[in-house]
């Protein structure tokens, strides 16, 4: 938010003591508060909009505390920890008149636009299937709290591979879902396979999620009968190589070409985007739609609004609950 041309921030809230301070200080913010308690902070009136990012137990009830003060919300993901968590800020936001919305931001990053950019021009040809692949490599740095949420990592990661599935295939209903339990003990599976049905989608849509995996790496792939497409999500890289037909090494090394030439051209860019912390992977987007759903054009919420994060939010809690151990 501190970026956004849309907004002004008016100050920073924490509970842990001197962290909202330190943060204030760093980025000359004019208030902070220490408190859970949004109706015990003094200069809220001042205030028009709130952002939630703290760990997804807290959202529901200080995302309700700041709708019942009139105060437009945009929480991070997951949207809250039960369906019915979900259902009660939709229905709060709708009672208060005010905008909510969720960082679903990936959708709108570089790489997705061109592939968005693709399917409608029909580059691609006939899509085939789409599948969305999460490799996670258990050392890397991670929430302390991860491990009290629902299925543990899954739930606080999974949210962005599903709605950029549902950015393509549309609508999404759960068909099986496959767990493979953890090797060290934890809620995290070491992996989850999912399979959906699109409500207007023909093909196969399919979520692979390895949490112990030696790299970590995010991506969604679209096979089409011209082209496949893959984003490569961490990077923001959009790649996208021709049908090779017959296999023969001609066209072997032509895909060789294509991709190399494709991920090192946009690396160049993206590279140096992420090492200068520019690379803010669509979260301009999200503020921007939010800022202008509160001036009045609320259609510009739908990727980011209440339908979005509880369609999401109930995927996964259908996951969740059908969930099938393969070793079980």
């Amino acid at each position: 938010m501190g970026r956004s041309k849309s907004f002004e921030v008016v100050g920073v809230i924490d509970r842990a003591p001197d962290r909202a301070g330190k943060v204030a200080r760093e980025r000359r913010f004019a208030h902070h508060a220490v408190t859970d308690d949004l109706a015990a902070v003094p200069w809220l009136d001042q205030v028009d909009a709130v952002t939630i990012a703290t760990a997804p137990g807290g959202h529901y009830q200080l995302a309700r505390q700041a709708l019942q003060l009139g105060k437009h919300v945009l929480t991070e993901k997951p949207f809250t920890m039960t369906v019915a968590e979900g259902d009660d800020l939709v229905s709060t936001a709708r009672t208060a008149g005010r905008q909510l919305a969720i960082v679903h931001n990936f959708q709108f990053a570089r790489s997705m636009q061109r592939l968005k950019a693709d399917l409608q021009a029909g580059r691609l040809g006939t899509i085939a299937s789409v599948r969305a692949v999460q490799l996670g490599n258990p050392n890397r740095r991670l929430p302390v709290w991860y491990e009290e949420l629902p299925l543990g990592l899954f739930y606080d990661e999974s949210p962005h591979l599903l709605y950029l599935m549902r950015c393509v295939a549309g609508p999404l209903r759960l068909v099986r879902a496959l767990t493979v339990g953890s090797r060290h003990g934890l809620k995290t599976p070491g992996r989850i396979d999912a399979y959906f049905a699109g409500e207007s989608a023909s093909y196969p849509v399919t979520l692979h999620c390895n949490f112990e995996s030696p790299v970590s790496e995010w991506y969604l792939i679209v096979f089409g009968t011209d082209r496949l497409a893959i984003v490569d999500v961490f990077r923001d890289i959009y790649i996208s190589l021709p049908n090779d037909g017959t296999h023969d090494t001609a066209r072997v090394v032509r895909t060789s070409i294509v991709a190399t030439a494709q991920h090192w051209l946009q690396h160049f860019t993206s590279g140096w985007g992420h090492i200068t912390g520019r690379l803010v992977y669509g979260n301009d987007e999200v503020f921007g739609r939010f800022a202008r759903a509160i001036e009045g054009d609320v259609d510009a919420l739908v990727p980011v609004g209440p339908e979005s994060a509880l369609a999401i939010l109930k995927l996964q809690h259908d996951i969740i609950e059908r969930h099938e151990d393969v070793y079980g």
